[in-house]
């Protein structure tokens, strides 16, 4: 971990619904009003984000930073849509969106998922351990660069027969 805050002031949490408004500023400042004509925005409408796997950072209790987890189906099969990740631009590259993805990435398993995608930069996420999906795996409801399309496997063997449409999951 490389904060250069220090770190007691920092806490980590499950996303809960008082941190919704702080969570949708952080993604208009990150990504703009475009990010509503994105693919993975699309995948969003489509059901809500699972709240027990998403989380936030806070400092001295403000909102700094989080990550959203949507469960989807790939074609007959449960995944992950990580996304959106987004921290303050006052705190990037402080190591909390690597954090933000950990942390993320242990709830999804420990919720017995196998895998987790995203629609994301290659530089960013694959020393996360993502690796890129070969293209026409996934069709999104929506334009997207395939060479954005990226997956960690939570189990080995998770990649097999990974792929097809993606539609909303609902948990039982």
């Amino acid at each position: 971990m490389l904060f250069s805050l220090h770190a007691a002031e920092l806490e980590f949490s499950t996303e809960a619904p008082h941190h919704a408004h702080d969570v949708e500023e952080i993604s208009a400042e990150a990504f703009g009003p475009g990010r509503f004509a994105r693919a993975a925005a699309r995948v969003r409408e489509m059901t809500a984000h699972a709240h027990d796997l998403s989380f936030v950072v806070c400092l001295n209790g403000k909102v700094v930073g989080s990550v959203r987890q949507t469960l989807v189906r790939a074609g007959e099969r449960p995944v992950v849509m990580l996304g959106p990740l987004a921290v303050r631009p006052a705190y990037k590259g402080q190591g909390l969106g690597a954090a933000l993805m950990g942390q993320a990435a242990d709830a999804a398993k420990a919720a017995g998922e196998e895998l987790i995608f995203l629609v994301g930069d290659r530089p960013y996420y694959m020393p996360l351990g993502y690796m890129p999906v070969p293209r026409g795996t996934l069709l999104m409801p929506g334009p997207v660069d395939p060479d954005r399309i990226l997956a960690l496997p939570l189990k080995p063997g998770a990649m097999d027969g990974f792929g097809g449409r993606i539609s909303a999951r609902i948990r039982a």
